[in-house]
């Protein structure tokens, strides 16, 4: 049974892409590797042959799983999603409470995670803790290092 995944309009346009560029550029590309690999001679003995042979097999698995993937995403309606409660999509701004330091998140899929651009998943210790809290409720969430307690300060949308 394959797992369903939510994603942004942004995030399925990404995994629709990355899809798309490894069919239409990078599956010929293989092939045309094992032909020019083929024609160099004897493939018992041709170390580029069977490369390409790998090299192929591996992004045909890639693919598979790409697809499997996509036939299981789901877009979220954010015109549905409740804003005064934290909920994936939400803009988060939380307080840590041992330290005072003030910090900034978006919810999102696991798969469109990216911290540098302040974007968490809502399955890490940190999102499943904020998920359904309220503005002014403390998340007490356990890490490997504790109990951090964050106090939520602001829910909005884009």
């Amino acid at each position: 049974m394959s797992k369903v995944s939510y994603y942004t309009a942004e995030g399925l346009k990404k995994l629709k892409d990355e899809l798309e560029h490894l069919k239409s550029v990078m599956r010929p590309k293989a092939s045309q590797d094992i032909a020019d690999a083929r024609d160099k001679g004897d493939l018992s003995e041709n170390a580029e042959y069977d490369a390409a042979k790998e090299a192929q097999g591996l992004l045909e698995m890639r693919i598979a799983k790409l697809e499997e993937v996509y036939s299981n995403a789901r877009l979220i309606d954010e015109s549905q999603l409740d804003v005064s409660k934290v909920l994936v999509l939400s803009n988060v701004k939380i307080k840590n409470q041992s330290n005072g330091m003030e910090m900034k998140y978006t919810l999102v899929a696991e798969s469109e995670a990216d911290l540098k651009t302040g974007k968490i998943s809502v399955t890490s210790p940190i999102g499943k803790g904020l998920l359904g809290k309220s503005v002014g409720e403390v998340a007490e969430i356990t890490v490997p290092n504790g109990v951090l307690k964050f106090e939520i300060l602001e829910i909005s949308r884009d």
